[in-house]
């Protein structure tokens, strides 16, 4: 029966086979609770899939559900076919009395499928075609959502082929030696229960082997290695060493003996690939763009070293897993393929259903303006205007973070906070835990200085020793590597143990550094390890895939989400439950949540498989650097932000600063969440947040004192006098600005509210600071000296990588760049005058070149790229921006490119810059004679 409100979350017992689920109807915006089981298939994006309410079309996988069918009948009638052995293993798994705990019907049923597929006879798969990966070993994929419990079934596997050929050692269809690959080093260790003689080891942990059968498990030999293990030096690659060894690349025989190890001498191996969406084969019709080059690397390392083992050793099988088996579909770079192999598929819309995770509750409305999808700006937060351009550049660490970051870290806080008290009350030993998820490593720094100086106003969330700064690159890099390990901060052994009075404390070296920050990740959340009491995880890029902590709760997303893999993955660090305690009343388990911001998750991914071909893509015209034009090539400096120094003497005219307006519809104060049920939002179970005890309990002093100190540290390191000084006089300017008319707050009748004027003062606190700096460093600057990417300080039109473009376009004559796309037919004029004016030496349109100037309006830092760079024939270079009408932001940006001009021309290592502004194609030569005359 249709309802639009969904009684009860959780409607399957996670130890037996789903009998209904929920689903969404668009067209009556209802949920119905189907009887039956949900279809194993996927969800792709709709002509209209941008539309505020839009779920996009559901695509079958018609392998999965008929082999369902076919392993439910199989195994009702007994499971005919299958070896002795097999048959008492399935028994045992399935037997209530070996295990305080019954396995999860979604582990038994990937078992099955792939016993299934394995052992029953010939004439139960007829019409079965698993399809290839393209190589010459055979693949098979079980698609489980993200704790689900997968390793079990991993184990389960390794049982069941190891005893099988110890028992029947001529069975060609068993192997006892077994290759298991992982992604990373944080997996690989969370692996070595698969080892039977590991302490703690599956197999005797949860019962899945008979005693009496534990001496044949011994029998066989498992070897777990990263997939950096199988990496190797092409013929390319050693023709450009440097060493005199100039021995060539190894043969298939010799990889194989060095990558397998004990297993070097093993015919016949059976592969199991963990997490092996990174596992893929290049498509053959693509170069595969938007693919990073180190995960273009693994997955061509990992499958290739797969293709030379089975050349000189034999794969038997080669068995997946992974929560998102998806790859680049070689059509649109922002799009995945699912795997073709997928035989068995429980997905997260099932996993939820059964409890067996936590349920995703993402922000789907607050009080603050919307953006153009209707939706909350904290939904996906990156791609906001106040935040993209800020968060996407080297910024110093105790930068202060964009208002609208800073508002969504009070709301995700304020929840965290009432569930930290309530777990508090309930006696939990340790504490949730929120994760936040960045773009860069300077954003990652900027929300840890945030948090560790107490400018998100939560302070039990604000303490250091709690608060893990980590790398994913730290998380993931292979053994070999772990002497490079950098960290941001040392870290001491402190053990009570090992220090006395007259004993230093001993520095660890890099790499034990780099093992006890590894240790505190991997048990965030465990009761006597290093991670125990860690409740705030700050990671650069994305937490790596085996990180299993059960204690987040609260998720907040700052980076681009150019897929729903992306959004799975990052989610999936938080999907795994604190508690698996059956409710004895409903004989299911209690829901969980992890509340979500930031991160974009709506089902809405994937490229359907269905046989329609892709419509021909439009013409495209190739964009590069020209060699045979190198006398045009453009060089400018690199400048990543712009060093002041003062007068001794502060100053600041309060009738000279320009008014600061705060529209209240700008920030948000309450915001509300909702389950995800079959990719939609439930929204009759409504989770809010008030930040109305923010605005009450704040003092404006408070605000007045951390705005100043935010304005010091940016001043700080550029001022030569009286510390001391500097932060009283800030202290005093800052609270006239605050207590002034300079501050206008909409609507009007806000700025008579004493606890509202306070709450948006406070939720903009960073647009205060970054407004009254501006105005101090205009009045008080004597010398401005740039500061240049250490790495990269000078880059040119050379730089620039080859990009295609739809637009209009035509060559060029004097630009080092083939083509100059237009945006107007102004900007065509203007470069047809640039190719034929006699002042020109070279010209380049900035497009793709990197040629940023960052500038505050309105408080928000953002990216202004000036439209033209000349050189003319006097030597000197002269920045062009055509623009009709001039805008107050126009007349700001200006400002900040004329000090960008004067900070390189005082430098005087990069010739002399001047710039200009055309108002009409036809004023262009008269800019040109101007310049050269100057």
């Amino acid at each position: 029966m249709s309802k639009n409100k969904i009684d009860q979350l959780i409607i399957n017992s996670p130890y037996e086979e789903p009998k209904e689920y929920w689903k969404y109807d668009r067209q009556t915006r209802l949920f119905s609770r189907v009887p039956g089981r949900r279809p194993a298939g996927y969800i792709i994006a709709s002509e209209s899939s941008q539309s505020f309410d839009d779920p996009g079309e559901f695509v079958e996988i018609p392998l999965v559900n008929q082999i369902r069918d076919r392993v439910k009948a199989w195994r009702e009638e007994g499971y005919p076919g299958v070896t002795g052995i097999t048959k008492r293993l399935l028994e045992y798994w399935y037997n209530p009395e070996e295990r305080d705990y019954p396995f999860f019907f979604c582990q038994l049923e990937a078992i099955e499928t792939l016993i299934w597929l394995t052992e029953s006879p010939p004439a139960h798969r007829v019409g079965i075609d698993i399809p290839s990966d393209g190589g010459e070993f055979k693949r098979l994929c079980c698609k489980m959502a993200t704790g689900s419990g997968k390793t079990i079934v991993m184990a389960m596997l390794i049982a069941w082929q190891i005893i099988n050929k110890a028992t029947y050692p001529q069975d060609t269809r068993f192997s006892k030696f077994i290759f298991v690959v992982a992604p990373g080093l944080t997996v690989k260790n969370r692996l070595q229960v698969l080892i039977p003689s590991a302490e703690n080891n599956y197999y005797e942990i949860f019962n899945i082997v008979p005693l009496g059968l534990f001496d044949k498990l011994r029998q066989g030999k498992i070897l777990i290695r990263n997939w950096h293990a199988l990496n190797w030096e092409t013929e390319e690659q050693i023709a450009k060493k440097k060493s005199v060894d100039k021995r060539g690349a190894k043969s298939n025989e010799a990889y194989a003996q060095e990558v397998l190890g004990e297993l070097k001498n093993a015919k016949n191996i059976i592969v199991i690939n963990d997490e092996a969406h990174h596992a893929w084969r290049i498509p053959a019709e693509s170069k595969v763009k938007g693919v990073r080059k180190d995960e273009l690397e693994e997955a061509t390392k990992w499958v290739g070293g797969l293709d030379r083992i089975h050349s000189s050793r034999s794969i038997l099988s080669c068995f997946d897993f992974s929560a998102t088996p998806f790859a680049p579909s070689g059509k649109k770079s922002s799009e995945e393929a699912l795997f073709s192999w997928i035989v068995s598929d429980f997905g997260l819309n099932d996993a939820i259903e059964s409890g067996l995770v936590k349920t995703p509750r993402v922000v789907i409305r607050d009080d603050g303006k919307l953006n153009k999808d209707y939706k909350s700006r904290l939904y996906h937060l990156y791609t906001d205007s106040e935040v993209k351009d800020d968060v996407n550049r080297r910024a110093k660490s105790n930068e202060s973070l964009p208002d609208l970051l800073n508002n969504g870290y009070y709301l995700l806080g304020q929840d965290w906070l009432e569930t930290a008290k309530a777990w508090k009350q309930a006696k939990h030993q340790v504490p949730p835990v929120m994760i936040s998820v960045a773009n860069r490593t300077e954003t990652a720094a900027r929300i840890k200085y945030a948090f560790d100086h107490k400018k998100i106003h939560i302070e039990e969330l604000c303490i250091p020793e709690r608060t893990l700064h980590i790398d994913s690159k730290v998380l993931g890099i292979a053994e070999s590597q772990e002497d490079n390990i950098e960290l941001r901060e040392p870290i001491q052994d402190t053990s009570e143990d090992e220090i006395t009075d007259d004993e230093p404390i001993r520095q660890l070296s890099k790499k034990e550094q780099a093992e006890l920050l590894r240790q505190t990740v991997d048990t965030v959340g465990q009761v006597g390890k290093p991670g125990e009491q860690i409740q705030n995880v700050i990671s650069v890029g994305m937490l790596s895939e085996g990180w299993d902590a059960k204690t987040v709760t609260h998720i907040m997303g700052i980076r681009a989400f150019s897929s729903q893999l992306l959004c799975e993955q990052v989610v999936g660090r938080g999907l795994r439950r604190t508690t698996y305690e059956i409710n004895p009343d409903t004989n299911l388990l209690e829901p969980e949540y992890v509340n979500i911001f930031g991160v974009p998750f709506t089902f809405l991914p994937h490229e359907s498989n269905d046989g329609t071909p892709p419509p021909p893509p439009s013409p495209k015209t190739e964009i590069k650097p020209v060699p045979e034009k190198q006398q045009f090539e453009i060089s400018f400096p690199n400048i990543i932000r712009i060093d002041y120094v003062y007068k001794p003497e502060l100053k600041l005219d309060m009738r000279r600063v320009e008014s600061l307006e705060l529209d209240a519809f700008d920030v948000s104060t309450l915001a509300e969440l909702a389950p995800l049920v079959d990719g939609k939002p439930d929204v009759t179970k409504i989770k809010e947040i008030n930040l109305e005890d923010l605005g009450r309990y704040r003092r404006m002093q408070t605000n007045t004192f951390e705005a100043a100190r935010d304005v010091f540290d940016q001043m700080k390191p550029d001022w030569k006098g009286s510390k001391e000084y500097l932060l009283a006089r800030l202290i005093q300017l800052v609270e006239q600005f605050i207590h002034s008319d300079r501050i206008k707050i909409y609507p009007p009748p806000l700025n008579q509210d004493e606890i509202k004027r306070r709450l948006i003062i406070t939720l903009n606190l960073r647009k205060i600071v970054q407004h009254i700096w501006s105005a101090i460093y205009y009045e008080n600057t004597e010398k401005i000296v740039p500061v240049f990417d250490q790495e990269n300080p000078i880059r040119s039109t050379a730089d620039m990588r080859t990009w295609y473009t739809g637009k209009p376009c035509e060559y060029t004559r004097k630009s080092h760049i083939n083509c100059c796309t237009f945006d107007s037919t102004w900007e065509a004029s203007e470069a047809f005058e640039l190719d034929r004016n006699s002042h020109v030496d070279a010209w380049v349109k900035n497009d793709h070149l990197g040629f940023d100037i960052f500038y505050i309006f309105e408080g928000v830092i953002r990216k202004y790229r000036p439209d033209f760079i000349i050189r003319l024939k006097t030597g000197s270079f002269l920045i062009i921006e055509t623009k009709g009408n001039i805008t107050q932001k126009d007349e700001v940006k200006r400002g900040f490119l004329e000090q960008w001009i004067q900070a390189v021309n005082q430098h005087g290592g990069f010739g002399y810059w001047q710039h200009d502004i055309s108002r009409s194609p036809a004023d262009l030569k008269m800019i040109l004679d101007r310049a050269v005359s100057r």
